[in-house]
């Protein structure tokens, strides 16, 4: 049974919850500057959190079972290898998804989160079909993660605003950016098995620049957050030293040299995420 559950984590990758987690916490945080704070919100957001991104990744992993087969770079991964069976992973997307809405109860009498959650929902499935036919399919990918920021705001507030709207900004043009890099690897792939991606349309150097211009966006959205949401010199610093960080990023990888680009996905993009929800709570801590 532990063997099992391990797989399954590994299965959905799920210590990657890091890469959107950290940012619908830190709208929670943002919104209950003005927001009575219920244990029963913070519960409702980590529980959300992680089935509907277990549903998304289990369901990725079902759609693209036969090309993570053929594709040399993935073809270990559970299905292809089978160490789990269509069956159970089908069976495991369905649970996942149940869970993500009947936890959307816990914001109740707020009931905005329930009204949402299929809709929310069927958008973060989506996104496995979007290299079928969108060579922009990096930015479904960077819109389904930003839906957490609002999604936390929403369920938290009962409505929508500025402030999560341009936290969601920051992790639109962040994830678009970093999965551009991310697809580099599979440019060879891609184009014989006629899947789409920016790398493999208009390739590797500009893509990378696009990916740039993407975490530009970002930055962009960041200043704008501080100021809008009345934040502080920590969070300015924190805007700063991800900003290096970014750059970094892209020194990193280079359009003859994509044998780092793990380190940039994994490694930065984590520091990035979680640096930004502690500074984040240090600047409400310190400037309430």
């Amino acid at each position: 049974m532990v063997s099992k559950i391990r797989q399954f984590l590994e299965l959905i990758r799920f210590s990657h919850t890091v890469f959107a987690l950290p940012f619908a916490l830190l709208s929670a945080v943002l919104a209950w500057r003005e927001t009575p704070f219920r244990y029963r919100d913070l519960f409702g957001i980590l529980l959300c959190m992680v089935f509907a991104r277990s549903a998304a990744m289990a369901f990725n992993r079902l759609v693209d079972r036969k090309l993570d087969a053929a594709n040399p770079r993935t073809e270990g991964r559970h299905l292809p290898a089978g160490l789990l069976s269509k069956a159970s992973v089908s069976a495991f997307t369905v649970l996942t998804s149940v869970g993500f809405i009947v936890s959307t109860l816990l914001f109740q009498p707020n009931s905005w989160p329930l009204f949402l959650s299929v809709p929310v929902l069927l958008f973060l499935l989506g996104y496995s079909f979007a290299k079928r036919f969108t060579s922009w399919c990096h930015y479904w990918l960077s819109a389904a993660l930003m839906l957490s920021p609002i999604a936390a705001w929403i369920a938290i507030t009962g409505r929508i605003d500025a402030v999560p709207l341009l936290l969601a900004g920051a992790v639109f043009f962040w994830v678009g950016g970093f999965d551009i890099i991310y697809a580099c690897q599979d440019i060879d792939f891609d184009r014989e098995h006629r899947l789409n991606s920016i790398p493999a349309r208009w390739g590797i150097p500009t893509a990378l620049r696009l990916a740039a211009l993407s975490h530009l966006g970002t930055i962009a959205c960041l200043l704008a957050l501080w100021q809008v949401a009345g934040l502080g010199a920590v969070f300015l610093t924190g805007v700063v030293i991800i900003t290096l960080l970014l750059l970094y990023e892209h020194w990193l990888v280079r359009p003859d040299d994509l044998t780092r680009v793990n380190i940039a996905f994994f490694q930065v993009n984590a520091v990035i995420s979680i640096g930004l929800l502690i500074v984040g709570v240090l600047d409400v801590w310190i400037e309430r």
